[in-house]
């Protein structure tokens, strides 16, 4: 079965519903997974960041490939779990009560 990634990004496959394209829907998985889901996706992806960018600094924009743009929106959804992952040890921000922020303007891709 081929990838839904990039060749060698293939060990992303299991988290490819983590490629979600906006930073409320981002969130939304976010704030609705489990701890150890959060943890299973940073650890699988996270060593794999610095690669990622340096693989889509070199990819035009214009006419990008669905594989792509999938690793593009995975490492955008790897940002928005880092801090749960790294300080707060929980999916919601602490001490935030019902608030959210959503963003107004997002990049189109």
């Amino acid at each position: 079965m081929a990838s839904a990634f990039p060749e060698g990004f293939e060990a992303l496959d299991p988290f490819v519903d983590w490629a979600v394209p906006t930073e409320k829907a981002r969130y939304t998985k976010r704030i609705t997974s489990t701890m150890d889901e959060l943890d299973a996706f940073y650890d699988v992806a996270f060593p794999l960041l610095k690669s990622g960018t340096a693989y889509l600094e070199k990819t035009p924009m214009e006419g990008i490939s669905e594989p792509d743009k999938r690793l593009l929106w995975l490492f955008c959804s790897l940002v928005t779990v880092a801090f749960s992952v790294e300080a707060w040890r929980q999916p919601r921000v602490p001490d935030s009560g019902p608030s959210a922020i959503d963003a107004i303007v997002e990049p189109a891709v």
